[in-house]
């Protein structure tokens, strides 16, 4: 083989391996079902101001307790005072899906450097970061959950999703430092420090980037953790501040009624199970298309 041609072949093999993965996962029928449901109820809780029939406080006393119907356009009924249960799910889910994506960006992020810096070094700095890992895990989490929001407050979306973040991080620290404990032994690690490559380079150069499968299910993942966690805050009345609408504060607010008026806590749970049902087999396909031994299976 000419020096050009195993050139184009080394360029070609990640650019071949990405259309395998990318093909299996198009081809995994379950999580593209799953993709198109979640993208759907998240794309229309981000347009929410438009898609919504009302403002998620607008108050109609003449139409209150109405259960699902299209008239006036409650397709999810309305509550004591009034006000649309559809447009209040729609506001609640836009809340619960921009929380969980930023505690997905947020642990993703801090579980990535911390996993990719203690399997580069090992040793001693690995030993400290591992306990700290390890520290973390062994906290009961809920109640720890519950204590730094009341001592912090909750509150805003913003404030809720860095709570989480800073607690769900330790899953892709241990899975990115087990990979960066091997990949640091194989050679091109090993050219790229001869070659004068620093720590840092090596580490977000060449480290981070052949984890990357790994850690994009796992942030898949923590998504659907995000959104559960978040609705049991609000639920227990530490989570989102009123007057914007939770999921957890929705079905919160109607379980005391729910033997007469189900939908008050069936709509919004309903959308809590669609969304992470949906997310989980996404990150299912993920993992199957991302896993480097299913090729042998094609």
């Amino acid at each position: 083989m000419s020096q050009s041609s195993a050139s184009t072949a080394v360029e070609s093999g990640p650019r071949s391996q990405a259309t395998r993965a990318l093909r299996r996962f198009l081809g995994h029928r379950l999580a593209m079902v799953s993709l198109v449901v979640f993208l759907l109820i998240a794309g229309a809780s981000m347009l929410a101001d438009w898609i919504a029939p009302y403002t998620f406080d607008e108050l109609d006393l003449d139409n209150a307790n109405q259960p699902p119907t299209w008239e006036n356009a409650h397709f999810f009924g309305t509550d004591k005072v009034g006000r649309d249960y559809f447009s209040r799910v729609l506001f609640g889910t836009r809340t619960s899906v921009q929380v969980a994506v930023l505690v997905a960006i947020l642990s993703t992020v801090l579980g990535t450097v911390v996993g990719a810096v203690a399997g580069f070094y090992g040793g001693i700095v690995d030993n400290v970061l591992m306990r700290i890992v390890d520290f973390v895990i062994a906290l009961p989490f809920l109640a720890v959950v519950l204590v730094v929001a009341a001592y912090l407050g909750g509150g805003s979306p913003l404030r809720i999703a860095v709570i989480l973040g800073f607690l769900l991080w330790t899953t892709v620290a241990r899975i990115v430092r087990g990979r960066c404990l091997s990949l640091r032994e194989l050679e091109y690690v090993q050219a790229a420090r001869v070659c004068g490559a620093g720590d840092p380079r090596i580490v977000f150069l060449h480290l981070i980037p052949n984890t990357v499968g790994p850690i994009i299910v796992n942030a898949t993942l923590v998504v659907a953790q995000a959104i559960l966690l978040e609705s049991t805050l609000s639920f227990l009345g530490f989570g989102i501040d009123p007057p914007t609408p939770a999921l957890g504060k929705l079905i919160s607010d109607g379980q005391g009624s729910m033997l007469t008026q189900w939908w008050l806590v069936v709509m919004p749970g309903a959308v809590i199970v669609v969304l992470c049902l949906a997310i989980n087999f996404v990150g299912d396909g993920l993992r199957d298309a991302l896993d480097p031994s299913s090729s042998d299976r094609e």
